[in-house]
């Protein structure tokens, strides 16, 4: 446990930081999914790529995922949707 009090705010402020990284790439998993079970039942359209790929390009750009894991992550989106149709 830290006693200087700069030490006590970073723990505090990486708690927050760590939590909200945790809900985005919850918000990235979920939006996969969607895209996986919309495949899966045959209605992959056009608004859950979209939503798919903002998700994705949101998460690169804060930093969850890298740029190349972000571009891998809707390559793999798009080919799913393409091998459906």
């Amino acid at each position: 446990m830290p006693n200087i009090k700069s030490a006590k705010k970073r723990v505090k402020v990486i708690a927050t930081k760590t939590l909200q990284n945790r809900m985005l790439k919850g918000k990235l998993k979920a939006a996969l999914k969607a895209v996986d079970a919309a495949v899966a039942a045959g209605t992959a359209d056009e608004a859950v790529v979209k939503a798919a790929y903002k998700t994705i390009d949101q998460s690169a750009a804060k930093g969850i995922i890298h740029k190349n894991q972000a571009a891998r992550k809707k390559a793999q989106v798009a080919a799913k949707v393409k091998a459906q149709a």
